[in-house]
């Protein structure tokens, strides 16, 4: 017998443009937990906002609820919500029940059976359908953190579906669609801060589509199970700046991982959480080995430590630990680093678990743990809990760094007893802020107001004053962002092109000292600027960076020039801005792109160069469309051509490593920061990121920057940078130029997403043929295309040691082109053969330029300096 209970109460829903109303339906589950499900009407609207102005005062004054809290010491798993959505039966499951929710089908809902269904949980085999926007209402008895989990396994005939998830004022999925290559249900988790007696989780479809839902999993967690701040890493690698607020921000799950362990599945799982293992994350798998499994009891301490509730026993009682039978030279200092997809824009809760299962005594072994390469923190479990095998974890708020993926790396440190690092779990989760601004089904981010009408006069003054609050934040935010100048708000600007304000002289740097003497030799007027670009036209814009937007400009001489804008919410900033001045004011070569000037009138940083008409390599080698992350070889370039482009780059680079008094490294080499001009001679720009110092000292850095796909594993590994990071983003530069295809594509097959790895492979097998831009086939000649894939495997080497210098890099190249164009044999010859042909293939001289003449001319180096090895000017 179904315990159907119908109620006739309102709610209104105002909506931008018009309100409407809601039958509440209530009614119980086969468990007697009350649910209510609500279905829009668009009539009475006027009676409507009346008797809900009136009930819910009543209800506010008279009926105010009490709540309870629970800790993680009387914690007990709950029993409800567990909802088999579009059905009346009941589905056993592991120490739970998912109860049918007994809705009436109508005109709104309506249910679904899959009888195809075959080998799948029974929650799978049915579905609720709805036409119009409706929610399900679930009576809350204590307040915190809910979990919130929504299954779904479309039938062949839901596959359409497109629409929205908002749960406790929180946009959760927009314009939400299951993909139809899928073979197992997809599960979105949630954790929802709840302060109401009521949790509603609302489905809105999108214009003529319908949504749907298998089944739903609401509960409690335990107290403090979520913070409330954690520290916050930004992209700077900043920590020191005030606590990240999380009580007001939901959290949608990313990833959750058991790091050296197997799947963990919810029924094995204390809160019924699905755990991943992590050996496909890992950058460098050979770094990394399996602790065997710890088989004694755990040391839970929920004062201080972990709870079993924050990871299952099986997450804490396996961990990976150094490899440490790697062979190297630097006594085995080096990191395990794993790398996960996330949104490029989102903010993420991540919690890192740990259990020294590894030590053989106490206070044996203390580590560092890294994240993103911008922060990192000593990790001592003795000094947080006293016993061995004591779980506990550490919580961060991570600002995305724009890549698309989120690094994390644990690492010995000098003054641990024993030399080693580890990691259990890993749980990365995107904030979702009150706002709504979640990620869509095609990874950007909308936002949606949800505006609650609250009847009592305290509330609604309440009301008032968040709007008020959220208004005003808004404007402030708004006013931020990157706009056309106006004149009417201009400050007054001086006969020689300055204005009274100027960021460069009252900014400090991060280390607290005065920004650097800027050469204000190079200064532009933010008029002449506005004026070449037409008011930052966005027309007029040619491309958009780590630093900011781009312009093309004219000035009024006629002079073209690139105008580089930074923005609020880029990962570049002052520093950057700064570094990019102080390198390319001091130096001028043919290889690399000239800055003209710069501008810091009015808050703004702006670089303006010389104008390279042909645009950046990689728009010459595939299209790309990053939102769908696919990409097309387009290249018209010959090999000739190509060859001369990475030529070009190598002078240029070379010229930085061995040209000057001091070393500069680049450490953002890639295909977008080589430029080409009107005859395609290419020249290396954006030095923000680049690093500059004598030539024999040794330093280590926790400032690891760069781009997803060229970074140099050693660099990554062991903080060290080098001139020999720059060869291996060149390497990979190398492998782009030949394949016509991008560092990284996650749309490939796993063995083929990192281009370096899969180059690499094919190279050993010695058919790098066989990947090669089809556009290219059958003209490189094979002694040509031989040499060049040496070239690529003497970059790509795993170790910085074992890479050659750019000098070299520079003949091999031109040795390279010498080959495709040789006449001097009616076949191709063999550079292993008896025939010794380097004489008949001499290279042009190259002859080294003065270190106190940087104008002209393409430099060399000395022996001596060929086989140095500089590094750079940072400490750990």
């Amino acid at each position: 017998m179904n315990n159907l209970i119908v109620v006739s109460l309102v709610e209104v829903n105002m909506q931008s443009t018009s309100s409407s109303f809601f039958f509440h339906i209530h009614f119980h589950l086969h468990n007697n937990c009350p649910l209510h499900f609500t279905s829009s009407h668009p009539l009475f609207s006027t009676m409507a906002n009346l008797l809900s102005f009136f009930t819910f005062s009543l209800f506010f004054l008279l009926s105010l609820p009490s709540y309870s809290i629970s800790s993680s010491s009387n914690y007990t798993f709950p029993q409800k919500y567990f909802i088999n959505c579009g059905s009346h039966s009941s589905v056993p499951a592991v120490a739970i029940t998912f109860s049918g929710d007994l809705i009436s089908d109508s005109d709104h809902s309506s249910s679904a059976v899959d009888p195809t269904s075959r080998g799948l949980a029974e929650i799978y085999k049915t579905a609720r359908i709805f036409r119009q926007d409706s929610s399900y209402e679930l009576e809350t008895e204590e307040t915190g953190f809910y979990i919130v989990r929504l299954h779904f396994f479309p039938f062949p005939d839901l596959f359409n579906a497109k629409f929205d998830i908002l749960a406790s004022g929180f946009l959760l999925l927009s314009n939400f669609t299951v993909p139809r290559n899928v073979t197992s249900p997809v599960i979105k988790e949630f954790l929802l801060p709840v302060k109401d007696s009521k949790l509603k989780i609302s489905f809105k479809p999108q214009e003529s589509s319908f949504a749907f839902v298998n089944a739903i999993e609401a509960f409690i967690t335990p107290q403090d199970f979520i913070p409330e701040s954690a520290t916050h890493v930004t992209r700077q690698g900043n920590s020191n700046i005030s606590n990240k607020d999380l009580s007001l921000s939901a959290l949608s799950v990313v990833h959750r991982i058991n790091v050296g362990g197997s799947v963990i599945t919810p029924e094995n799982d204390t809160m019924r959480r699905n755990w991943l293992p992590d050996d496909g994350y890992l950058f460098i798998k050979e770094s990394a080995k399996n602790h065997s499994m710890f088989t004694d009891s755990l040391n839970y301490d929920t004062e201080r430590g972990a709870s079993r509730y924050d990871a299952p026993d099986f997450v804490y009682k396996t961990a990976k630990e150094m490899n440490k039978v790697v062979e190297r030279n630097d006594d085995n200092l080096f990191n395990i680093t794993w790398d996960f997809e996330v949104n490029k824009n989102g903010i993420f809760f991540v919690r890192l678990h740990f259990c020294d299962i590894i030590s053989q005594e106490r206070n044996q072994t203390v580590f560092n743990v890294y994240m993103n390469g911008v922060y990192g923190q000593p990790i001592s479990p003795f000094d947080r809990l006293s016993q061995m095998a004591a779980p506990f974890y550490v919580d961060f708020v991570v600002d995305s760094d724009g890549s698309g993926f989120m690094n994390i790396s644990v690492g010995p440190r000098i003054d641990s007893r024993t030399q080693n690092a580890f990691l259990n779990g890993v749980e990365i989760m995107q904030l979702i802020n009150e706002r709504g601004s979640v990620q869509d089904g095609n990874g950007q981010t909308k936002n949606r107001r949800l505006l609650i009408i609250a009847g009592a006069t305290i509330g609604g003054v309440v009301a008032v004053l968040i709007l008020v609050s959220a208004v005003v934040i808004l404007f402030c935010l708004k006013s931020r962002k990157a706009k056309p100048v106006e004149s009417g708000d201009w400050q007054v600007v001086n006969a020689n092109g300055t204005s009274s304000h100027s960021r460069t002289t009252v900014r400090t740097s991060p280390i607290g000292s005065t920004t650097p003497d800027m050469n204000l030799g190079l200064k532009i007027s933010l008029a002449e600027i506005v004026y070449a670009t037409n008011n930052f036209d966005p027309t007029f814009m040619i491309g958009e960076g780590g630093f900011g937007k781009v312009y093309k400009g004219t000035f009024q001489d006629g002079v073209k020039v690139a105008v580089k804008r930074s923005e609020p919410g880029h990962g570049q900033g002052l520093m950057e801005f700064q570094t990019e001045i102080m390198v390319l004011s001091k130096i001028r070569h043919q290889r690399l792109v000239s800055l003209i000037g710069y501008c810091d009138e009015r808050n703004e940083m702006i670089l303006v160069y010389e104008f390279m008409e042909k645009g950046t390599l990689r728009e010459h080698l595939y299209s790309s469309n990053e939102d769908l992350g696919k990409s097309s070889s387009r290249s018209v370039l010959s090999w000739d051509q190509r060859l001369e482009i990475c030529i070009g780059a190598a002078e240029g680079l070379q010229y930085l490593h061995t040209g000057l008094n001091g070393p500069i490294i680049h450490r953002d080499i890639k295909s977008t920061n080589i430029l080409l001009d009107e005859h395609y001679v290419a020249k290396v720009a954006d030095f923000g990121l680049s690093k500059s110092g004598p030539p024999d000292l040794t330093h280590i850095s926790t400032d690891v920057k760069g781009s997803f796909g060229y970074l140099d594993p050693d660099y990554i590994r062991c903080m060290q940078l080098t001139q020999k990071s720059d060869v291996y983003s060149f390497g990979v530069v190398l492998l782009e130029v030949l394949c016509a295809r991008p560092a990284v594509n996650t749309q490939l097959p796993r063995d083929q997403v990192n281009l370096a790895e899969w180059g690499l492979s094919w190279q050993r097998e010695n058919q790098l043929e066989k990947i090669i831009d089809p556009s290219l086939a059958g003209k490189i000649k094979p002694n040509s295309l031989r040499k060049f894939g040496e070239t690529i495997e003497k970059c790509l080497q795993e170790y910085g040691t074992d890479r050659p210098n750019m000098v070299d890099v520079l003949w091999d190249l031109k040795y390279a082109l010498q080959l495709q164009n040789s006449a001097i044999l009616p076949q191709e010859f063999h550079e292993d053969s008896t025939t010794d042909v380097s004489w008949q293939l001499a290279l042009p001289g190259i002859h080294r330029l003065p270190s106190i003449d940087v104008s002209t001319s393409i430099a060399s180096a000395s022996e001596s300096e060929v086989f140095s090895q500089l590094v750079i000017d940072e400490d750990r």
